[in-house]
């Protein structure tokens, strides 16, 4: 019963603080724009880099991510981001999101060499779901640990996984009704799986919709609420973070 009361006032607090912040912050709606603008057009440059190619696109991959979570740090400390914050927030976090990347790639270079050892055992379906499962439980958190902690890439990943160990219950569930919301409210046309298997999320791509005044309109009011989730995150992380639930419900009583 502590639990779900904790569950129930925290997440009323980060709903009313996140819906204030996407009003006072709504030009953070129109970043997806921006960034799946420039993914497209990396995507149509990277065959003149050659071999490089590979590099090129995680560099840049690497500096728009860190764009978007230096505008929610901006946005969670000071309360509003400005222009001149966008165009400083493509390196603040280059190196650390680069090297998370990195580690990611070897980690599926070693993951494509074992499983077919373990398919053999209980599928390769059954095999890809649990892989996407545990990346989906234990690396969830770590856009927000990037840029609210200061830890290295190899700390990062491990305080991403000691956060989930330690507050699972109240940081799955706000997650999971989100994304269920963000599901139904954009007409199932965008789909949700795209930020469940990825760890770095920061735009809803406009490829994936259909070229029509309705897919337009889903387009935007998927974004409007992709932003918000985002934020919401952002003030759930850092008060579960810095707290437990006895403080929480200790401090509730004043």
């Amino acid at each position: 019963m502590e639990m779900l009361r904790d569950i129930y006032y925290t997440n009323r607090d980060v709903a009313k603080r996140a819906l204030m912040s996407i009003i006072k912050n709504w030009p953070i709606i129109f970043t997806g724009l921006f960034y799946s603008t420039a993914t497209i057009i990396l995507s149509m440059s990277l065959r003149y880099f050659g071999i490089l190619g590979g590099i090129v696109s995680i560099i840049v991959t690497s500096a728009l991510i860190s764009n978007y979570l230096y505008l929610l740090s901006t946005l969670l400390s000071r309360g509003y981001f400005n222009f001149q914050d966008f165009k400083n927030g493509f390196t603040p976090y280059l190196s650390k999101i680069w090297s998370i990347l990195f580690i990611g790639y070897v980690a599926k270079l070693i993951l494509d060499f074992v499983a077919p050892l373990f398919a053999n055992l209980i599928g390769s379906g059954a095999l890809g779901l649990i892989i996407t499962f545990l990346t989906f439980m234990l690396f969830n958190p770590i856009p927000e640990v990037t840029y609210q902690k200061h830890y290295s890439p190899g700390e990062t990943i491990m305080y991403s996984i000691d956060f989930v160990r330690d507050n699972w219950v109240e940081w799955f569930i706000p997650n999971i009704i989100l994304l269920a919301i963000f599901y139904f409210i954009s007409g199932r046309s965008l789909s949700v799986f795209r930020i469940v298997n990825n760890v770095f999320n920061y735009f809803i791509s406009f490829t994936s919709i259909s070229v029509s005044l309705k897919g337009f309109l889903i387009y935007i009011v998927g974004q409007i609420w992709f932003s918000y989730f985002m934020i919401y995150r952002a003030y759930l992380f850092k008060i579960l973070s810095t707290s437990n639930r006895r403080r929480r419900m200790f401090m509730k009583k004043f």
